[in-house]
């Protein structure tokens, strides 16, 4: 069966440089489907480079991935799915090197060439200028038979000292014959002149356009390689086509139709929730809706064209097409909702279960807690795809697609192919962890290979974007170009997630990529809408009565083990074994925000969360005081706001977290309220880099979150008031709408911005908001803290 198979195949053997990764994106685009969509059709990538210099190249996921490696200029040759030797080839070309420090050491007579330090194996490399070349180059090859070796030139100035009777050609011809491939079916590609063996040894092949002149000048007389017109992967359909290798090489790809969104908006949700009810689809204003997305509606209230591309589960049985339908036509002209159908199972694997149990986990530096499955992946991979598809038949040619966060990590690297011609920019709504943390993902490489592709990348604080570089450079060949100071906007010292400095353009696998801090701000208009209403006065002198004089220690979090619900529940009872005054005097309050229906990987911890607060309560209870009271339950946010406006203490601990808008929504009531309360934050938590003010903690040491604690609550008036103050300019200054111009501005800009913050170091903005709420699109009630997840 293998021999039939092996006779029936074909297969592509290619240089990279120049030809495999050149030409324009269209005919690049047309070659690599292709090959995707073809049993038959294998690829061997025929290299100059080494083998450590092709691996960034192996986790493109752009690329079609090679059956066969043959690098270091024919020395080194593996299988391209786990970079095994291929045997007994191998061992043959090894036992006709005599080492690397044999000859480094016999060419040290000739100080006119100079040595090329890239990695290599079994052979080295050396720069030389053409006219000293000429002069001696005798004496060279003299050194190199005596050695057992052999000399090739290329592009008149590189030079390889190589195993006797080894080179691109040789090496393939041999892997030819132990792979039992027919030699017809054979096609070499390259365009300098150290491919020339390859042409040499008989197999039909293609000088692409824009070769090397001596390459074309060597192989004019042979009849069986065709010079190609067109540079790189379109010089290699030419000649497929040319000698009938593959008939449907030069079938056009599908075409789509540019759309005519110049803003592209991909996001987890849509703007507005889809029910099917007795049959029929219904839209209906989002029953929790975070704040970003009114804040990301109002881009297009002035009737600018744009899509909004989010998946849905509503579209009835068999829909598998991206359906189109307006968003608001009186509030948003220009906006359409492309809506990707996702089967249940679809959103099972991709979103509650890989997404929460892979990369969540590692994320947030839980990485013991990962659960890694390839087939998950394949599902995330096509899911991405399906995003990726959808955000091109969208965008207007040249548009700006903006996409948010880490479920659609894999998205660029497909939407740059698709749609070379699109500004992608990306915003990670989550934090990003240190590289020797995020190493762990299997998939890493793909990940950052497709973050690449963006033209921008935006975190929320400048560590969370040095933790992307450093993953970035111990990944790929990298060059910083640009780096900026984070002060006075953050914080760079006396904070866990604080630096000095970051890194706001680097070049990556011949990719520019600028990068950005921008935390998320909050809405002050749609709290001091809730200020104002007629019921709010009653609900805040409501929580007031029932604490009956008690100070309001207030906690808000998600339910999610990187929350620190648990460690903060000890602490607080810690608090109280240590400090009896404070019995009957203080009241925790916790409200929990349930997980989505079907995230199982929650339930346990709800349950120790509930048997803890159990035990506290049972200890210490009084007849007229209970310690801590527990709401496992999504709260309206105008409810949020009266117990924001109630608290004395906001205590928000997360062991890790990308932001935190909860803190910033405590601070914008406070201050629209005239009140001081103090913000007690996790130093892990981003918005520690940037709220100044905040009395910050460490969630991980039990005895910090108790003792931080209790210099809240005794903390004095004007300390309370001087903290507040700093604080509420900070949040009202930088709020939601400032964040989503910054970031816009940011990617529209060719150079140079790194966060929303006037270059002159003065603030931007220090009014209060005016924008009209209405305008801001569809709202109702809140899942408490509008967190990404």
């Amino acid at each position: 069966m293998n021999a039939v198979l092996q006779e029936r195949s074909l297969l592509l053997a290619t240089d990279l440089d120049g030809t495999f990764l050149a030409g324009d994106p269209t005919s690049r685009q047309q070659l690599y489907r292709l090959i995707g969509a073809r049993d038959d059709l294998d690829v061997a990538w025929v290299t100059g480079r080494g083998r450590d210099s092709v691996l960034p190249l192996l986790e493109d996921p752009a690329l079609p991935k090679p059956k066969y490696l043959i690098c270091d200029v024919g020395a080194t040759v593996l299988h391209g799915s786990d970079l095994q030797p291929i045997q007994p080839l191998q061992a043959r070309i090894d036992a006709r090197w005599p080492g690397e420090s044999v000859v480094s050491e016999a060419m040290r007579r000739f100080p006119q060439l100079q040595r090329q330090e890239v990695p290599q194996e079994r052979r080295c490399s050396y720069y030389c200028d053409p006219k000293l070349l000429r002069s001696i180059r005798a004496e060279i090859e003299s050194v190199a038979e005596s050695l057992g070796c052999q000399v090739l030139y290329s592009a008149d100035r590189y030079l390889d000292i190589l195993p006797r009777h080894t080179g691109k050609g040789s090496t393939l011809s041999a892997l030819v014959e132990t792979m039992r491939l027919r030699r017809d079916r054979v096609l070499v590609a390259g365009d300098t002149l150290n491919d020339l063996s390859m042409y040499l040894a008989g197999f039909n092949g293609v000088c692409v356009g824009a070769s090397e002149p001596a390459l074309t000048d060597a192989t004019a007389g042979l009849s069986h390689v065709l010079h190609a017109q067109a540079p790189g992967c379109g010089g290699i359909l030419q000649a497929m086509e040319h000698f009938g290798l593959v008939p449907a090489a030069l079938e056009s790809p599908p075409t789509r139709a540019a759309g005519e969104a110049k803003l592209v908006m991909v996001y987890h949700r849509l703007p507005y929730e889809e029910r099917v009810v007795r049959g029929e689809r219904v839209r209906r204003p989002h029953s929790s809706p975070n704040g970003i997305i009114p804040s990301l509606l109002s881009f297009f209230a002035d009737g600018t064209p744009g899509s909004w591309v989010a998946w849905t589960t509503a579209a009835g049985p068999g829909v598998s097409e991206v359906e189109r339908m307006p968003v608001d036509s009186a509030r948003y002209p220009g906006l359409t909702a492309a809506t990707v159908a996702l089967n249940a199972a679809d959103v099972e694997t991709f979103y509650k279960r890989f997404s929460k149990e892979a990369f969540w986990p590692v994320i947030n530096t839980f990485w013991e807690r990962a659960k890694f499955d390839e087939d998950d992946w394949k599902v995330f991979l096509r899911v991405n795809h399906r995003f990726a598809e959808a955000a091109a038949m969208e965008a207007a040619p040249g548009a700006t697609v903006w996409l948010h966060d880490y479920n659609l990590w894999m998205v660029p690297a497909v939407l740059r192919q698709l749609r070379p011609d699109l500004k992608i920019a990306f915003f990670h709504h989550t934090q990003f962890p240190a590289a020797d943390i995020f190493n762990i993902l299997p998939w890493r490489k793909e990940i950052l290979g497709s973050l690449l592709a963006c033209d921008y990348v935006g975190f929320h604080i400048p560590r969370h974007a040095e933790n992307f570089v450093d993953a970035v450079r111990g990944t790929f060949q990298t060059e910083v170009l640009s780096r900026s100071s984070c002060s006075p906007r953050f914080m760079t010292f006396g904070c866990a997630v604080g630096v000095e400095d970051m890194a706001t353009e680097l070049v990556a696998e011949g990719r520019r990529v600028r990068i950005g801090a921008h935390p998320i701000g909050t809405d002050l208009q749609r709290i001091r809408n809730c200020l104002g209403s007629a019921e709010h006065q009653g609900a805040v002198e409501r929580i007031q009565e029932q604490l009956n004089g008690r100070k309001l220690i207030l906690s808000i979090e998600r339910l999610d083990y990187t929350k620190g619900i648990l460690e903060k529940l000890e602490a607080f009872e810690q608090l109280l074994d240590e400090s009896p005054e404070l019995l009957g005097q203080v009241t925790l309050v916790v409200v929990c925000v349930p997980a989505a229906k079907g995230m199982n990987v929650y339930r346990s911890l709800q349950r120790r969360i509930e048997q803890l607060v159990g035990r506290i309560n049972g200890r210490l209870s009084r007849l007229d005081w209970t310690p801590v009271r527990f709401f496992a339950r999504v709260l309206p946010f105008p409810t949020v706001v009266s117990y924001y406006s109630a608290a004395d203490v906001m205590w928000i601990t997360p062991l890790r977290d990308g932001l935190n808008l909860v803190a910033k929504e405590f601070v914008a009531t406070q201050g629209l309220a005239g009140k001081n309360a103090v913000l007690v934050l996790s130093e892990f938590a981003g918005a520690a880099a940037e709220l100044k003010g905040a009395l910050l903690t460490n969630p991980h040491d039990k005895a910090d979150l108790a003792k931080k604690l209790r210099q809240a609550l005794h903390m004095s008036s004007r300390e309370r008031a001087q903290r507040q103050e700093q604080l509420f300019h900070i949040v009202k200054t930088y709020d939601l709408s400032k964040w989503g111009q910054g970031f816009l501005e940011a990617v529209r800009e060719e150079s140079g911005i790194v966060y929303a913050l006037d270059q002159t170091g003065q603030d931007a903005a220090n009014d209060e908001p005016t924008q009209d709420a209405d305008k801001l699109g569809m709202d109702g009630t809140s899942i408490v803290g509008s967190e990404q997840q």
